[in-house]
C-alpha cells in the first residue's frame, strides 16, 4: 500500500503493478539471454539408437566430443589430439570420473576408433558412449 499525495492521510486502496511489471521484464530478458548458455557441451549430432539411458546428473562424470571436423573436446575444451592422453590421465583416471565418448555421426570411423584406442591405453575400461533416442528425441548414454 502507499500513502496518498494531498495530505488527507488516509491509504489507497490500489496495487501499484508498475515495480511488479519491472521485475519481470528484467527476469525474462536475464532468463532470455542465459538460456541458451545453459546447454551442456558442444554441439554433435548424434547418432539414434532405440535404447538409451539418461546421462547421469552430477559432476562424477567427463564427456570427451568429438565433432563432424575431428576436433576433440573434453567437456567444453578443446584438447589436440597429441595432449589427449595427458587430459586424460590427469582428469579421469587419477579422479576416478566415469567417462562418456559424445561422436557426430558424420565422424570418420577412424578417427573414434584412434581416439577410443587412447582412452584404452590410458587404463579407462569403462566408456558410456552417448546418442540420441530415435522414438523421443532424448539424448542419453549406451550402457558403459
Amino acid at each position: 500500500m502507499g500513502a496518498s499525495v494531498g495530505g488527507t492521510g488516509r491509504f489507497m486502496a490500489e496495487i501499484n503493478v508498475t515495480p511488479f511489471v519491472d521485475v519481470m521484464l528484467v527476469l525474462l530478458i536475464i532468463f532470455m539471454v542465459t538460456a541458451p548458455m545453459l546447454t551442456q557441451g558442444v554441439d554433435v549430432d548424434l547418432p539414434k539408437t532405440r535404447s538409451v539411458r539418461t546421462l547421469p546428473a552430477g559432476s562424477d562424470h567427463l564427456v570427451l566430443s568429438i565433432k563432424k571436423d575431428g576436433a576433440i573436446y573434453l567437456d567444453e575444451y578443446n584438447v589436440p589430439f597429441e595432449d589427449l592422453r595427458n587430459h586424460l590421465q590427469n582428469l579421469v583416471v587419477s579422479q576416478n570420473k566415469q567417462l562418456y565418448l559424445r561422436a557426430d555421426k558424420d565422424v570418420a570411423y577412424g578417427v573414434v576408433v584412434k581416439v577410443m584406442g587412447e582412452i584404452k591405453s590410458v587404463g579407462i575400461e569403462k566408456l558410456g558412449v552417448v546418442a540420441e533416442s530415435s522414438e523421443a528425441g532424448a539424448v542419453g548414454a549406451v550402457s558403459p
